[in-house]
């Protein structure tokens, strides 16, 4: 098989107010597994983005074995063997058709537009041929629309190799993955490199980087920094690299005064997921609820800020019985959710970074005769972007343009302007890169040490006992056991996480 090189030389970009990408340099090759990583805002999307024709006001050269490629649309790329699987696969296939017809999408719609014949047939044996061939079990007659989440991923990727796929870009793969399903991806990443496809990688979680890549480029504040063989570093090094200091201990000491139960939760069902679900949180006590993938902690954190029904028990704050029929009864409560989707439900990236940081608490900058004080406005947003340390031009950039650590802390910070009593927090580092973890992490043992009560749910079982005094674990819908996390570990949580009994 010919080995197929990749060569970014010296690639630029800006947006207005930011400087992106400064002279990045960057190689890659067919065959092998490249790891791209660097601190949220280093410029790694921006850079794929570039590759994969989404950005084209690039300056710099692209090169594929020594031949000069100007990349000018997502199309150009493909049509040079270049696919990218991008962390939001809802938006990248249409739910509403079946596995097949997005596996075989851009054949279908060219043959549309030269009004030619679509054989169904065919198509379905097609992909079904593709399916088979990456050993993935999901039928091609499927509705998309009924599928897991990772089982939409392998679509994506069966599309993508669809065509003749010599560079395949995988943006944080493995984040909303369980840990079998990301060992299946695995597989499939290791079937991809025998056939000599090259693989980019971008990851936060190190340990899954040292696993399954060949070498590793890393970027920080826009600029190339290193590129190494896995097997020549470490991940302590490459952390070190990522944030241009020594490493830090992760964690802060959460010693707080925990005192009298703020949230009591009794007999909670739901319609679909829970089952009996019985738990406290007191002032100044950060609970975790741990699980994996799928074990229910999304539904619960929704039923309790009133985003989805429930069927029966009951929720007390300060002893008093809420009925939360909508996030509006949960706010007026006093009760804050950062959600695991926030580009989805967490922040408004098409808004700014001002009215977002504002958007729960603008009763605080209205007059009684509903006028917008828009100077104290953004006086409270400037002062939240500088003490939760957000990377932005100005409080005006929209939210979009920033990077996935800053959207998050936006998402936090908009609930401590609003001053909730009750923090739930649902995967708060997913996509999140070391540095931006601990902002996040200080960010919890602040509020606890204010007195606030916070649910923190998560399926990193390392920051569950890194972060919280006290967890219950999540199994198919239900608790299934309280630990403090002082005197636990991470294998006693794997271990009832997947169904395991005393």
């Amino acid at each position: 098989m010919t080995e197929t090189q990749l060569v970014m030389n010296e690639i630029s970009i800006e947006f207005p107010g930011v400087r992106a990408l400064n002279q990045v340099n960057f190689k890659a090759s067919t065959g092998m597994v490249h790891a791209l990583i660097g601190a949220n805002g280093a410029g790694k999307s921006t850079l794929m983005k570039v590759l994969s024709g989404a950005y084209t006001h690039y300056t710099g050269d692209i090169l594929m074995n020594a031949e000069p490629v100007t990349i000018r649309s997502p199309k150009h790329a493909q049509s040079l063997g270049i696919q990218i699987v991008y962390q939001e696969v809802d938006t990248a296939l249409i739910t509403s058709l079946t596995v097949g017809e997005n596996i075989m999408l851009n054949d279908t719609v060219n043959q549309m537009k030269n009004k030619h014949l679509i054989h169904w047939r065919e198509l379905h044996q097609r992909a079904t041929g593709i399916l088979n061939s990456m050993n993935i079990k999901v039928s091609s007659k499927a509705l998309v629309s009924e599928l897991t989440l990772a089982e939409k991923q392998m679509v994506l990727i069966a599309r993508s190799i669809s065509t003749e796929c010599r560079f395949l870009i995988l943006d944080e793969p493995t984040a909303p993955l369980s840990h079998s399903e990301a060992l299946e991806l695995f597989r499939i990443i290791k079937e991809l490199k025998k056939k000599n496809v090259g693989i980019i990688f971008i990851s936060h979680r190190l340990p899954e980087l040292f696993t399954i890549c060949d070498e590793i480029t890393v970027m920080r504040n826009g600029e190339f920094v290193a590129r190494e063989a896995i097997s020549d570093t470490t991940q302590t090094r490459v952390v070190e690299l990522m944030l241009g200091k020594k490493l830090e201990e992760q964690f802060p000491n959460k010693h707080t005064n925990i005192e009298k139960p703020v949230l009591e939760v009794q007999g909670l069902f739901d319609k679909t997921k829970l089952k009996d679900i019985n738990f406290t949180v007191q002032a100044g006590e950060i609970v975790g609820i741990a699980g994996l993938v799928g074990a229910g902690k999304t539904e619960l954190c929704k039923v309790l800020f009133g985003y989805t029904a429930k069927s029966k028990g009951t929720i007390r704050l300060k002893g008093k019985r809420l009925k939360l029929k909508t996030p509006y009864d949960a706010v007026k409560s006093h009760i804050a959710l950062v959600p695991e989707e926030r580009r989805k439900e967490g922040v408004l990236v098409e808004e700014s970074v001002m009215t977002n940081l504002t958007a729960s608490s603008l009763n605080r900058f209205t007059s009684p005769f509903g006028f917008l004080n828009v100077r104290s406005e953004k006086e409270k947003a400037v002062e939240m972007i500088n003490r939760l340390n957000i990377k932005t031009p100005s409080p005006e950039t929209i939210v979009q343009h920033l990077s996935g650590g800053n959207q998050q802390k936006i998402a936090i910070g908009k609930w401590l302007i609003a001053d909730a009593e009750v923090y739930i927090f649902d995967e708060p580092t997913k996509g999140v890169d070391v540095g931006a973890k601990k902002d996040i992490f200080d960010l919890i043992i602040e509020l606890a040490r204010r007195g606030k009560a916070v649910l923190y749910a998560s399926s990193e079982l390392a920051e569950i006992i890194g972060i919280t005094h006290r967890v219950y674990i999540m199994y198919d819908g239900q608790f299934v056991k309280e630990l403090e996390t002082d005197q636990s570990n991470e294998e006693q949580l794997l271990y009832y996480s997947t169904g395991g009994e005393e």
